[in-house]
């Protein structure tokens, strides 16, 4: 927020433009970095003495849509055109705050700061226009790039007053206010993409397009089993293939488990440096290497679910949460239930595999990266290199897709080691076999459950025991589950246990981690509690969430996770469960689909689910038809409440429409699976992508609240699975309850 020590700054630039800057507190959050420098949007502003407006997205662009949503904040409060608006990627340099994309943050962290930034801007000019024309600040008002003398409708642009708000004296910070809502111009308005021309004509901005005068092109060949190391290989035959610049072993040290502690970064492997990338990879098809595999040999996908169903049937390792006495009221229901739910590992699959560029000089390394997190990407390229960090640059280039794979930066820290090593800019392009075989994969999961409900058909007890990946009281990063996890607090006798088996692969956040997975079986079994006390669906759930007592409960602390940053976490910030507003999505989204109220035909059914992550509060409805196994998905209803405002509606609705898309890939196909260490799946022809023809009718609604404005790039994919599951079991009386479908023998239609 601006304090009275906020001060509003304005340098010349040459041919009498400016830079307005203003510092700004940042908001205190779970991303905040501490002891960090306040914002200056001296930074983010740009204008030119002709009127030009340019301005700074400072987050990584990923496909999300942020890099409209920041500089539309800041030029509703600036007060200009959209349409005459420039928008330039920020590379990562600390002046800019947090420069981070990942757990749907943007919107909350960014709404206020940057609407300030604006603002502030646009005083300054005021103040400008005023002093020239000798009348008082409160005659004057800014509109479109222009500022306006009421009394004799005078006006100024932007760039004409430029020179003269530069030598004017800071405004009181304090007294400046931000627009009212009803008074946005750009903010709550559909607008497209600042970056679609250039994609639709081709142009490169990809990181996999990136070039640099004189690059050689790398590819770098891991063990197959992860944390092996090559004892010897046939370098000598591989540099002598064409267009072959240089190849060589790299011996670094990795700790590989019993669960992954630290972001390991760079992986032992071979490098092979080539003219291009096509004579690099065809070197690379001629290896023969003799691998120490290790320990993480001994996986397999077999082995895990046998151990999960053992310790299934033993005393929990952990006690999470135990509310009431579960064993009695399950004695005393009127009917009991008990399943068993599981879902697999799998691979963020982004079209986009992994790249990067590097150039090493006299000590300093630049690099060219579509991470979603530079910051850490620098830090553990300094650490693993053994560069200063101050030596090391990152250029943010967009990434097409990441889902969460951006997080970690283990393809930035091998092209900078290559790059160190044979010092000549090189660029690391993966193929899409080490993009899928060498991931930080979302991680499977299996919960044993047992519920019962009474004879008014409420839920009365509820008993998990989910068997997951760590060690001790260590979950693997994202295999954990949080205590308060729904129905947590609105069952009165509640009990979450956890067991863990020890994992020698590396996991991560895939879109809504935790979310994605969880929301399937807490979604699934609530339905089967649902048709076992005799309800309707959708009013079972109400009746659970109006249920009163513990259920505001704020969110106990985290369990311990390795690794795992706090803003890719599910509820990143202790926040109370409103079941108000999820009763609120929840009934629009019955209202909206008709539920109960249509006449659907033999082998259609819909199925319903809500999901409370990341700040957002979503309810899905599926219509799905199933005929012998093959799947229809027909239609889904979305209802979401990310409070307020919807800052840009075209971008949410592609956002939301993606997510249901992602989630039906899922659903279906996407699995990784491990024999002897190694992950099978090798490409989209084994890890599906949905195809066109599957894709449904997507009909969103979004319920504005007074709440602050929350992202909503993971909250709206986690009810889809459960939402669709729960439609077959209704059109066939095959209840999931394992993931993916394939594996049952289903497929869509």
């Amino acid at each position: 927020m601006l304090t009275r020590r906020s001060f509003l700054h304005v340098t010349a630039l040459a041919g009498g433009g400016m830079l307005i800057g203003v510092s700004v507190e940042p908001f205190a959050s779970a991303q905040q970095q501490p002891n960090q420098t306040p914002l200056d949007p001296n930074n983010f502003i740009k204008i030119g003495a002709d009127g030009s407006i340019t301005l700074i997205s400072r987050n990584p662009e990923i496909g999300q849509g942020i890099k409209n949503m920041l500089p539309m904040l800041i030029a509703e409060e600036l007060d200009v055109d959209w349409k005459q608006v420039k928008v330039e990627q920020a590379d990562y340099d600390p002046k800019y705050g947090l420069q981070s994309t990942g757990g749907s943050r943007a919107a909350s962290n960014n709404f206020i700061p940057m609407q300030q930034v604006g603002a502030a801007g646009r005083q300054m000019l005021i103040a400008a226009a005023a002093k020239k024309w000798g009348v008082p600040e409160s005659e004057c008002f800014a509109s479109n790039g222009r500022v306006y003398h009421r009394p004799t409708d005078r006006s100024l642009g932007y760039g004409e007053l430029a020179a003269t708000a530069a030598t004017l004296p800071a405004p009181d910070l304090s007294s400046i206010k931000l627009k009212p809502a009803a008074e946005y111009k750009i903010i709550g308005q559909s607008t497209s993409g600042v970056d679609v021309p250039d994609i639709v004509s081709g142009k490169p901005i990809y990181s996999i397009d990136f070039k640099l005068p004189g690059m050689l092109y790398a590819v770098y060949q891991k063990c197959p089993v992860y944390g092996g190391k090559a004892v010897s290989a046939n370098l000598d035959e591989i540099r002598q293939m064409p267009g072959v610049k240089d190849a060589f072993i790299v011996d670094h040290s990795i700790d590989v488990g019993p669960v992954m502690k630290s972001d390991p970064g760079l992986e032992p492997g071979i490098a092979i440096v080539a003219e291009t990338w096509w004579q690099a990879q065809t070197a690379r098809k001629k290896l023969n290497v003799k691998w120490d595999e290790g320990e993480a040999a001994q996986q397999s996908t077999q082995e895990f679910a046998e151990r999960a169903t053992q310790l299934s049937q033993q005393q929990p390792q952990r006690t999470l949460k135990n509310d009431g006495d579960v064993d009695k009221a399950l004695s005393s229901a009127t009917k009991t239930l008990e399943a068993a739910y599981s879902y697999p590992f799998i691979s963020h699959a982004a079209l986009e595999p992994r790249s990067c560029t590097a150039r090493y000089e006299n000590g300093k390394l630049e690099v060219w990266s579509n991470t979603q997190q530079p910051a850490r990407g620098r830090q553990l390229a300094s650490k693993i290199l053994d560069i200063p960090e101050d030596n090391i640059t990152i250029h943010l280039l967009r990434a097409g897709g990441s889902f969460g794979r951006g997080l970690t930066n283990d393809y930035m820290c091998e092209v900078g080691y290559i790059a160190k090593k044979i010092g000549t800019p090189v660029k690391l392009l993966w193929s899409r076999e080490d993009d899928m075989t060498h991931d930080y994969y979302r991680p499977g999961g299996f919960h044993f459950l047992k519920g019962g409900v009474d004879a008014s058909g409420k839920i009365v007890a509820w008993r998990n025991h989910f068997v997951s990946y760590g060690d001790g009281e260590t979950f693997a990063p994202s295999a954990s589950i949080a205590p308060t996890e729904f129905p947590s607090g609105f069952v009165p006798n509640f009990a979450m246990f956890s067991s863990v088996m020890p994992l020698r692969l590396k996991t991560g956040a895939l879109r809504a981690p935790g979310a994605n997975s969880q929301c399937f079986v807490m979604q699934s079994f609530i339905d089967e509690l649902a048709h076992a006390a005799g309800k309707d669906p959708v009013e079972f759930r109400l009746e659970l969430l109006a249920q009163s007592g513990k259920n505001l409960v704020q969110a106990a602390a985290k369990p311990k996770v390795e690794n795992e940053p706090a803003n890719t976490r599910r509820g990143a910030e202790p926040q109370a469960y409103n079941a108000a507003r999820m009763r609120g999505v929840l009934e629009m989204v019955a209202e909206k689909s008709g539920w109960g109220k249509r006449s659907l035909p033999k082998g259609t059914a819909m199925g319903v689910s809500f999901h409370y992550s990341f700040q957002g509060y979503f309810a899905h409805v599926a219509e799905v038809a199933v005929n012998n196994k093959a799947v229809k998905v027909n239609k889904v209803w979305v209802c979401g409440d990310i409070g307020s405002q919807v800052i840009n509606p075209s971008g949410a609705l592609n956002q939301v429409q993606g997510a249901i898309m992602d989630g039906l890939s899922e659903l279906m196909y996407q699995q990784i699976t491990l024999e002897q260490g190694r992950v099978v799946q090798q490409n989209f022809n084994q890890h599906e992508l949905l195809r066109i023809r599957n894709a449904p009718q997507v009909e969103v609604h979004f319920l504005k609240t007074e709440y602050p404005p929350t992202g909503l790039g993971e909250p709206a994919l986690p009810p889809l699975l459960p939402a669709v599951c729960n439609a077959i079991f209704a059109a066939t009386g095959d209840r999931i309850r394992a993931l993916p479908l394939v594996n049952s023998g289903y497929k869509y239609a």
